[in-house]
């Protein structure tokens, strides 16, 4: 992209909000690093959503509430093959371009960065990105390397894009604080804000991962929302025994046919060190497979 081709863009954004606009699309680091020095340079402030696609409301939460605090709105769209530790997995992500497209124009997307995996990865890519510490539990202890690719895609989607702030859901908890333990240890001079998880009616939390269940499944995933409330109850109610909290909410996994319980565990939601007792700000979180699916969720007990 030319200098006078990604100013003829920003001065296309600035056109009446009422009429809509087609987002840009942005396929190559060089590209977006280039679009996003333009816009600093003309003092707009640039907001990221990161995803890998198959968008759903809760991307679209995250979306509509960054459109609200920049001038500029990049979502980015990479099915990042560093953070699978299964082929089969990443081979079966949801691909939805088309529709992400269109939600993307209607929310009011300036643009969106898709980039390649070889513009992403060319050969002879060396570079790993690592936070220590966060990582060692939940999620990272059943999927080794997992989060090593998503603070290496993330810095890489950083420098390109080059937010002033960056927007990630919570369902994705222990990503979230990874995250802004980069951001802050590497002086990225990038607000990292999290948003609460958006829910389905009857409590599920969203993904793209919801789409691989069954019928009978998506029924049976409503036991990661219902260990949840069970916690959030005893620990509302007084108790601080957190063998006592895990065990409760585990029976109503374990009693479930198809669920298959990877971790449970409360740890303590800045550092996510596994507790003993509630004694300060703590989460829960939870891994469930039902079937080939693997479903995460968190919440807070207090």
């Amino acid at each position: 992209m030319t200098a006078s081709t990604a100013t003829a863009w920003i001065a296309e954004s600035d056109r009446d909000e009422s009429v809509p606009k087609q987002p840009q699309v942005i396929r190559t680091p060089e590209d977006m690093h280039a679009l996003s020095a333009q816009v600093r340079a003309g003092g707009k402030r640039i907001a990221l959503v990161p995803t890998m696609g198959a968008l759903h409301a809760g991307h679209l939460s995250l979306v509509d509430h960054a459109r609200g605090k920049a001038e500029f709105l990049v979502v980015s769209i990479f099915v990042n093959p560093l953070q699978f530790d299964r082929d089969a997995d990443l081979d079966a992500y949801p691909r939805t371009w088309e529709a992400d497209y269109a939600l993307c124009a209607e929310h009011g997307v300036d643009a969106i960065y898709a980039p390649t995996a070889p513009a992403m990865y060319p050969d002879g890519f060396a570079t790993k990105v690592s936070v220590s510490g966060l990582g060692a539990g939940l999620c990272g202890a059943h999927r080794p390397g997992h989060f090593d690719g998503v603070t290496t895609v993330v810095a890489k989607l950083f420098g390109a894009v080059m937010p002033h702030l960056a927007v990630f859901g919570q369902k994705d908890y222990q990503q979230l604080k990874i995250v802004q333990r980069m951001a802050a240890d590497l002086n990225m001079d990038i607000e990292v804000e999290g948003r609460p998880t958006l829910r389905e009616a009857d409590g599920l939390a969203m993904s793209s991962r919801n789409v691989h269940l069954s019928p009978a499944q998506r029924e049976q995933a409503l036991c990661l929302r219902r260990a949840l409330d069970k916690a959030q109850e005893l620990a509302r109610a007084g108790e601080r025994d957190v063998e006592k909290i895990k065990t409760a909410a585990a029976r109503l996994v374990e009693g479930v046919p198809e669920a298959r319980l990877e971790y449970l565990e409360v740890v303590d939601a800045e550092n996510l060190a596994p507790l003993a007792k509630l004694e300060g700000p703590a989460r829960m979180a939870l891994a469930v497979w039902l079937g080939a699916t693997r479903l995460i969720d968190n919440d807070d007990l207090n």
